[in-house]
C-alpha cells in the first residue's frame, strides 16, 4: 500500500484556511432525499490512518501514514491537509488526532521517547505493525502556535483521549499506578475514565466494580459517554485495551454514572459501549445481543432508553460511531465475512452511504466515523482501482 506525505504545517496557511468560512449546506430532514458529494482527502496508509471527526466549521481530525511508515496526527480543512504529528519533536514516532473543536484545537495521542516501564502497547502502534520506539503513549492538545501540550495521567505512564467540547473539556482515559491482575500481557495497569479541564485530570467512576474504563465522548454541556469493563488485549476496532461491559453516561453534578443498559448481551462478544453523543444528550454505540453472538448499533435517549438500530440488509453486525444534533447517526455495518459498509441512519431508517453518492465514484465508503451539524460525514474509504485506503468527506447536496 502506498503511503502519503502530508503537507508541511504552516501556521499562517492554516490560519488563512480557518478564517475562510466553509459554505454551509442546508440540512435535509428526509433521509431518502439526501444525496452526497464525496471529496477524496487522500491516501492515509495503513490502519489506524483515517479521518475520525469533523467540527461544525469543517475542521477534520485524523491520521495518515508518512513516507517512512510512521503514523502522524493530521488535520484537513477545505481539502488541505496538515501534518501536526511533526510538531512534537522529542523522539516521537506515532500520533493520532481523534477530535477537535471550532477554535482550531485538536486532541489525540502521541508516542514519546520515554520508554514504557512495563512494555505496554497502550495505543496499539505495535499491534498495528507500525514502526515504534517503545515509548509511552500520552494524550495531547494541539493548538496553532503552541504545538502539542501533553496532558497528565493518574500516575501511570500512559493515557489517551478522544474528544473535546467547545469549552475545552476533554474526555479520555488514563492509567494509574495500580495493577490489574486480570490484564493479559503486556498490559499491567488500571486505566480509568477521566476528564481534563484546564490541563488538570479528574477521574470518573465506573460501575459494578469494573477496574477499567474510558470516557470516549463529551458534549458542550459537559456530559460524557463511554464504558467500563475488564482489561483485555488491545482491540484494533475500539483502539482500547478494554472489554466494554457497561455503556455509561456521566453527568455534571452526579458522582455515579448511569448504566445505559444493553440489547440483551453481556458485552463479552464485541462489547457494550457508548462511542459518541450529541448536545441533546443522545448517545450512540454498540451492544451485544442476547446470546453474545452478534452486536448491533444503538441509539440511547432519556425518553426511550436503548434502541436497536439494526444493520444494513444482509449484514449481521453494526456499530453506531457518531451522532449530530439532528439525530443523524453514522457508523459501520458488517456482513458475515466482516466486509464493512458505511451507513447513515435517520428517522428510523438505515441506509448504505455508498447508495447515496455518485455511482461513478472511485471510492467505496467503508467507515463513517464523524458527522457534524451540517450533516457532513467523514471516515475511511477504499479506492476501487488500487485498493489504497483514503480519508473522505461526504457533503449532503442542497
Amino acid at each position: 500500500m502506498r503511503h502519503t506525505i502530508l503537507a508541511s504545517l504552516g501556521t499562517l496557511s492554516l490560519l488563512a484556511v480557518l478564517a475562510t468560512p466553509s459554505p454551509l449546506i442546508s440540512q435535509v430532514h428526509n433521509h431518502d432525499q439526501v444525496r452526497y458529494t464525496v471529496t477524496d482527502l487522500g491516501i492515509v496508509g495503513a490502519p489506524p490512518g483515517q479521518a475520525y471527526a469533523i467540527t461544525r466549521n469543517g475542521l477534520i481530525s485524523g491520521a495518515a501514514q508518512a513516507q517512512n511508515g510512521v503514523m502522524h496526527a493530521a488535520l484537513w480543512l477545505n481539502k488541505t491537509n496538515f501534518d501536526i504529528g511533526r510538531s512534537y519533536r522529542q523522539g516521537t514516532t506515532n500520533s493520532i488526532a481523534f477530535g477537535g473543536n471550532v477554535w482550531g484545537q485538536a486532541v489525540g495521542v502521541v508516542q514519546i521517547s520515554t520508554a514504557d516501564p512495563n512494555g505496554e502497547d497502550f495505543c496499539g502502534f505495535k499491534a498495528f505493525g507500525l514502526p515504534t520506539n517503545g515509548g509511552s503513549c500520552l494524550p495531547f492538545v494541539w493548538q496553532l502556535g503552541k504545538g502539542m501540550t501533553l496532558l497528565p495521567t493518574l500516575g501511570g505512564p500512559n493515557g489517551g483521549l478522544n474528544e473535546m467540547n467547545i469549552q475545552g473539556q476533554i474526555a479520555g482515559y488514563a492509567e494509574n499506578n495500580k495493577t490489574d491482575s486480570g490484564c493479559p500481557a503486556p498490559q499491567v495497569l488500571q486505566a480509568k475514565p477521566v476528564i481534563w479541564t484546564n490541563n488538570k485530570v479528574k477521574e470518573l467512576q465506573t460501575v459494578d466494580g469494573d477496574l477499567q474504563g474510558a470516557a470516549l465522548a463529551i458534549n458542550d454541556s459537559g456530559q460524557a459517554a463511554g464504558a467500563s469493563g475488564a482489561c483485555a488485549p488491545f482491540s484494533q476496532q475500539l483502539l482500547l485495551n478494554l472489554q466494554p461491559l457497561h455503556a455509561l453516561l456521566w453527568e455534571a453534578g452526579k458522582t455515579k454514572p448511569s448504566d445505559l443498559g444493553n440489547l440483551g448481551g453481556t458485552g463479552h462478544f464485541a462489547g457494550n459501549i457508548a462511542l459518541n453523543m450529541n448536545n441533546k444528550g443522545q448517545v450512540v454505540g454498540n451492544s451485544d445481543l442476547t446470546g453474545d453472538t452478534t452486536n448491533h448499533a444503538f441509539l440511547w435517549t432519556k425518553e426511550k432508553g436503548m434502541q436497536d438500530l439494526g444493520t444494513l440488509p444482509g449484514d449481521f453486525m453494526s456499530a453506531g460511531l457518531n451522532i449530530n444534533d439532528s439525530t443523524q447517526v453514522v457508523g459501520v455495518s458488517l456482513d458475515a465475512n466482516f466486509n464493512l459498509r458505511a451507513f447513515v441512519w435517520q428517522n428510523g431508517q438505515m441506509g448504505a452511504l455508498n447508495d447515496l453518492i455518485p455511482a461513478n465514484s472511485n471510492l467505496s465508503l467503508i467507515l463513517a466515523c464523524g458527522i457534524n451539524s451540517e450533516g457532513q460525514i467523514v471516515g475511511l474509504a477504499i479506492d476501487k482501482t488500487t485498493g489504497d485506503a483514503h480519508a473522505f468527506l461526504a457533503s449532503p447536496n442542497r
